[in-house]
């Protein structure tokens, strides 16, 4: 175990405690392992000079560059007693001005003379119109052009860490330099044999020359490598997981002939589209066997998934057993309860008068029901009444006790939490089967990497009679006059007998505005409120029109009986928060209007746009945001407006926010346990990770005969990311 250890020796060891306190605190790197995986964001080169033309604003950067001039000006009349030292450094690409003031002149003064070399590290601020770093720190580069003492790495491309205010990019290096003789015991986790038939490079030798490369070829074979790393463990371990979920029981769902999924097949007023199909197929294949299934149906807003699961579960039913479906919200469970009621009609009254010779009970079980309904509920699983429960985490509570659970359908999985679903799990006699839904569209190589341990089916077709949905952004402080615009288009759309949305981000009531004080925000205003914007709508530019407000802390009977009037048309227009944004079904809402469409995510805009366009007649989506023309927002804003295709949209979302902690439950791009690998632009190299960590692992499952990979699994997956995917 002598190999493993001076990769695990603590940092304040090696570079002293100051050193190393900032390292844990601001980098998250406590061993001298951390330190080697801490990779370069990029290389400087010594000839070539970096890019000052495009610096991000109030970010903290490093650059290389020469200084074109320098001047001391004073201040504070004709003593001179303020003194300011003005440096300008450029690039070939750009200029760039570097301030210093009082004190702080003396020393830039003597050292900052035109020609010199070196690199700067700061924040970018403007100034009188001009990008400038203040008070940068900044490093010599010596002995490149004459010929004194050419250090040995002269014309090496110079590595730029990922660094803080508190540490910069070349004390990175300088700190990196203390420890990489340690890289020469660094336990290797690739298989002899997948290395060489890859043709990569051993572990001590990538650490080296992604650290401290003599050219681009290094830099290039080194990345390769370490690529492998991250796609290969993360594939054993997502691989083992299923292996073992092959090893469990489970009992064998097979639908019966002239059952219950036969008599709802038969009175289907449509026919299910190919893709259906195809994927319930897939699924009834599953179902069949002895071992649980664990499947991701994905399909685009609007492309029937609900009906793909419910058959499934009638299919169960059929087979003896009992299909819970877990929604996110108490308004989604509502709309589940009362489509799939709706849908099976007199099949899902067994056990009263009218219903069918095979019908079940479908049941529906939220935290705010009624005791009495709650009871009965209650005592209809546990007889095995309820063929079907629909419910809340309500579902999850320990009083809750199935009569035998053959099926859990989670709807929305990104809203649960692996605890939640591991609780519903484990109510089966055996491990029940599992099926996984998400209306966010997930690209491939995401779904493979964080979703790897399920199969995955697509619904990628919408079902015939599905309308198209037109996008467009208002650029309300640009053109005013654009919002009211769209309030005339909603008033249009109502007089043709059609319904409306109106989406804001924040609710409005005193809890709301509590928070609001506490944040204490610098934001210009707060962002835009539910019960502000029905009011000035029905007091202003939708005036006379029946307004409508919804929003997750409305009692639960209230937001019913807000949902069931627009359901049945007696409301024009609902202003609401994303509560309506998955499930909610109103064929007859054709407009929506996003205000501060900014401030919501790409797949969550997808998401809610597909509320309408949901009948016949075609769907409108209006973005509202003030934000300018060439900010980000806007572009992202232009991305939904441009494109229907959620898949499309998902990569656009995921190239901006990187990838999260794959592993881990924060899937939202702060924290990523990948550093080198990047899960779009990867595909390759995670597919074909995948296809040798399946055959490693079905050859060795415990990987007795890899003990440096097991070693790098156990880094990989510390205890809390070990129970993720234990019940993932």
């Amino acid at each position: 175990m002598g190999c493993v250890s001076a990769l695990d020796v603590p940092l304040k060891k090696q570079l002293g405690a100051a050193t190393a306190k900032v390292m844990a605190e601001h980098l998250d790197l406590h061993t001298v392992g951390d330190l080697l995986h801490h990779y370069p964001r990029r290389y400087a080169e010594r000839g070539e000079l970096t890019t000052l033309a495009d610096l991000p604003l109030d970010e903290h950067v490093t650059v290389v560059a020469r200084v074109a001039d320098a001047r001391v000006l004073t201040f504070n009349g004709a003593k001179g007693r303020g003194q300011r030292l003005e440096v300008t450094i450029t690039d070939g690409s750009g200029r760039l001005q570097l301030v210093f003031f009082g004190k702080g002149v003396h020393k830039p003064h003597k050292e900052l003379l035109p020609g010199t070399r070196a690199m700067f590290a700061g924040k970018v601020s403007v100034f009188n119109r001009k990008t400038q770093l203040a008070h940068p720190a900044y490093e010599l580069l010596r002995g490149e052009d004459g010929g004194t003492a050419v250090d040995s790495w002269a014309g090496a491309p110079i590595p730029i860490y990922p660094a803080t205010t508190k540490l910069e990019s070349w004390k990175i290096a300088k700190a990196v330099d203390a420890v990489l003789p340690a890289a020469a015991d660094a336990a290797d986790p690739l298989p002899p044999a997948l290395r060489e038939g890859r043709g990569l490079t051993g572990l001590p030798d990538a650490l080296r020359k992604i650290h401290r490369p003599r050219t681009k070829a290094d830099v290039a074979e080194a990345r390769d490598r370490l690529k492998w790393d991250e796609a290969f463990v993360l594939q054993v371990a997502l691989a083992r997981r299923r292996f073992a979920d092959t090893q469990l029981p489970a009992t064998p769902r097979r639908p019966v002939p002239g059952g219950l999924l036969d008599a709802f097949d038969a009175k289907l007023p449509f026919t299910l589209t190919e893709g259906q199909e195809k994927v319930s197929k897939e699924i009834f294949d599953d179902l069949a066997t002895e071992h649980p299934m664990h499947r991701l149906l994905q399909g685009e807003v609007g492309s029937g998934k609900t009906m793909v699961a419910l058959r499934a579960m009638l299919a169960v039913v059929d087979a003896g057993g009992q299909a819970a479906m877990l929604a996110p919200t108490e308004v989604l469970a509502q709309q589940h309860h009362r489509s799939i009621t709706e849908m099976m009609g007199e099949l899902a009254e067994g056990g009263m008068l009218g219903g069918a010779d095979r019908a079940t009970k479908v049941v529906l079980l939220t935290g705010s029901m009624g005791a009495a309904a709650r009871r009965q509920a209650l005592l209809d699983l546990v007889t095995g009444e309820a063929g079907i429960v629909i419910g809340t985490h309500a579902l999850i509570e320990d009083k809750v006790r199935f009569h035998d659970l053959g099926l859990v359908v989670v709807d929305e999985q990104h809203r649960f939490g692996v605890e939640q679903r591991d609780a519903l799990r484990g109510k089966g006699k055996q491990p029940p089967h599992l099926l996984v839904m998400t209306a966010t569209p997930i690209p491939r190589t995401v779904a493979m990497t964080v979703f790897g341990d399920l199969e995955t089916s697509v619904l990628d077709q919408l079902p015939a009679g599905r309308s198209p949905i037109a996008t467009h952004v208002v650029p309300a402080a640009d053109k005013p006059h654009f919002l009211a615009r769209a309030w005339e288009r909603v008033r249009e759309e109502v007089e043709n007998g059609h319904q409306a949305y109106v989406v804001c981000p924040r609710i409005g009531d005193e809890e709301d505005d509590k928070r609001k004080a506490k944040e204490d925000d610098a934001e210009k205003r707060p962002p835009l409120a539910v019960l502000e914007v029905a009011d000035q709508l029905a007091r202003g530019p939708l005036a006379g029109l029946r307004v409508e407000v919804l929003h997750g802390r409305m009692a639960p009977d209230d937001k019913d009986a807000v949902m069931r009037r627009f359901a049945a048309g007696d409301a024009d227009v609902l202003v609401a928060t994303t509560v309506i944004e998955v499930g909610v079904n109103v064929p007859n809402a054709t407009a929506m209007v996003i205000m501060d469409a900014d401030r919501f995510g790409v797949s969550q805009l997808h998401q809610l746009r597909g509320r309408v366009g949901r009948g016949s007649a075609p769907g409108l989506c209006l973005l509202v945001t003030e934000m300018p023309e060439a900010s980000p927002a806007r572009q992202r804003l232009a991305a939904v407006a441009s494109t229907l295709d959620g898949f499309e949209l998902s990569r656009i979302d995921l190239e901006q926010r990187r990838e999260g902690d794959v592993l881990g439950q924060a899937q939202s791009g702060v924290r990523s346990s990948l550093r080198m690998l990047a899960v779009i632009d990867d595909e390759e190299v995670i597919a074909a990770a995948r296809e040798e960590a399946v055959a490693v692992v079905a050859a060795d499952p415990g990987l007795d005969h890899l003990p440096e990979l097991r070693t790098a699994l156990d880094a990989l997956l510390d205890k809390e990311r070990e129970q993720y995917l234990e019940k993932g």
